[in-house]
């Protein structure tokens, strides 16, 4: 029984460290605040942001693994927007 406890104490804070990685990088606030008005693809994150599609990319897969960003197909494209209201009202 000790180990099931121990278990959720672990996977929860797995999941509160994910959670504060995703916030701890500056081009990732970036991200998140350029989200905060509605969903968009990469390449509008990128002309808000001016980071480069690279690194967009890389920091909108640390957001969506973090929980932080969800996305939709919308046609050809993905739109990524912010995954939860609360995290719009902490930025």
């Amino acid at each position: 029984m000790a180990q099931i406890v121990d278990d959720r104490k672990s996977a929860t804070i797995e999941r509160r460290a994910k959670l504060f990685r995703g916030f701890a990088d500056p081009s990732r606030l970036a991200i998140l605040g350029a989200l905060c008005n509605e969903p968009l693809a990469v390449h509008e994150i990128v002309e808000r942001t001016e980071l480069s599609q690279p690194n967009v990319s890389n920091h909108l897969r640390c957001l969506l693994d973090c929980g932080l960003v969800a996305s939709d197909r919308e046609g050809r494209f993905i739109r990524y927007r912010i995954s939860n209201p609360r995290i719009t009202v902490l930025l």
